[in-house]
This record gives structure tokens, sequence and C-alpha cells, in this order.
């Protein structure tokens, strides 16, 4: 496949175009500045552009066979308004449907739409206080994807670490299961390029964690 990782320059975005290269897939990497990653692939191609310019995203986006959308923002502006997830959910939406690129695996996390009312009660405040903004935000964007027309799977990882992967990330398909634990960057990135071709998760929003 011809994959496309929007937010590939670190963390997670990272990790699945390392995976997805060594899968044998063809990677196309997009973030502000692709150019500075410390990966090289014959199958590599990388794209600096910005996820709110249409026509950065159209460029990389023409041709590729699915789509893995990691975006984040700089926890000082987390206190700020937040809308960099819908909005470029918007633009990259409208662009899928026009090239016709079908496939979209998207990364939220835990807390964000109905995993919401999964968080602990004693979680819920200094949540909401801390990533508030962003996790709204994250909401509309979950919206988004799950009114298109696309074969979606969004991907709610609970509280990030660093590490190799483990072999034990857990996948809770189902609300009753859905809580939070930690998971590293690198489990997170296994499993979405794992379940990239096949059917298991298309219009699930799973929550992973590890325990």
């Amino acid at each position: 496949m011809h994959v496309l990782v929007m937010g590939a320059s670190r963390g997670i975005g990272f990790e699945v175009a390392r995976i997805a290269l060594a899968q044998g897939h063809s990677v196309r990497a997009f973030a502000r500045n692709a150019y500075d990653m410390k990966l090289a692939h014959p199958r590599l191609q990388k794209y600096s552009g910005d996820a709110l310019i249409e026509r950065d995203v159209e460029r990389a986006l023409a041709g590729a066979d699915a789509v893995v959308q990691v975006l984040g923002i700089r926890n000082r502006d987390l206190f700020r308004p937040v809308e960099l997830f819908s909005r470029a959910t918007e633009i990259l939406l409208a662009l899928m449907s026009r090239l016709g690129v079908t496939r979209l695996a998207a990364v939220t996390g835990f807390g964000a739409g109905d995993s919401a009312v999964a968080l602990g009660p004693f979680q819920r405040l200094p949540f909401r206080l801390v990533f508030g903004r962003a996790y709204d935000d994250k909401t509309r964007q979950e919206e988004l994807i799950i009114a298109s027309c696309l074969d979606w799977t969004i991907w709610r990882p609970g509280v990030l670490m660093n590490g190799s992967a483990s072999g034990k990330a857990r996948i809770l398909r189902h609300p009753a299961e859905w809580r939070n634990g930690i998971v590293s960057r690198t489990d997170i990135a296994t499993e979405i390029v794992l379940h990239l071709q096949d059917t298991t998760f298309i219009h699930e929003k799973p929550i992973i964690v590890r325990f």
C-alpha cells in the first residue's frame, strides 16, 4: 500500500511510518518539518507542509491508498482555543472524497467523543482543566470522521509512553470495557499498521491500552 502518514515527524506518526516501511508498504511522511525526520528508506517520500493548507495536503495525498492521521499540538497551546484537529480533518476528508482515497485511520485519544463517559470521577476535573479545549476539538474531529463515507477507524490511546513494542496492547472495542491505562506509542503504531488493510475495526472507535 501507499500510506500517507499525517504527522509523521515524531511520536505515533513516526512509529507508524517506520513500522509500515518495515512491513513492506510505501510511505508518504507529511509534517511541517518532514525533511528533518531521522528516517530514510527507498520507499519513503517526505512532504513538508501544513495540514491546514489544502494544496499541501493534496500534493501528498494524490495516489495514496490509505491515510493515517496523527495530529498533535504543543503543550503551551492546550490553554488556548484549539481548532487544529477539526479544521485539518475537514480539509483531509474533502480531499479524500475528491481523490477517491477511502481508508482512514485517525488517532484521537481516550476521553474524546463518547469515551469521555469512561473517565473516572477523579480524572474528570483535572482532565477537563488541562485537556478540555483540545479534546473538545478532538470530539469535533471524530464527529466529522464518523459522518463521512470513508472506511474509517478511530484509535483512542490511553496515556502515551515511549518504549519498544510490548506485544501486550489491549484493544477495547465495547463501551463496557473502556478504561484508561498506559500504552507505548510503538504498540499503538503496530496495531494501526496491522489493521490498515483488514476490516476488523472499520467504523469502530476502540480504546487501546497496555493495562
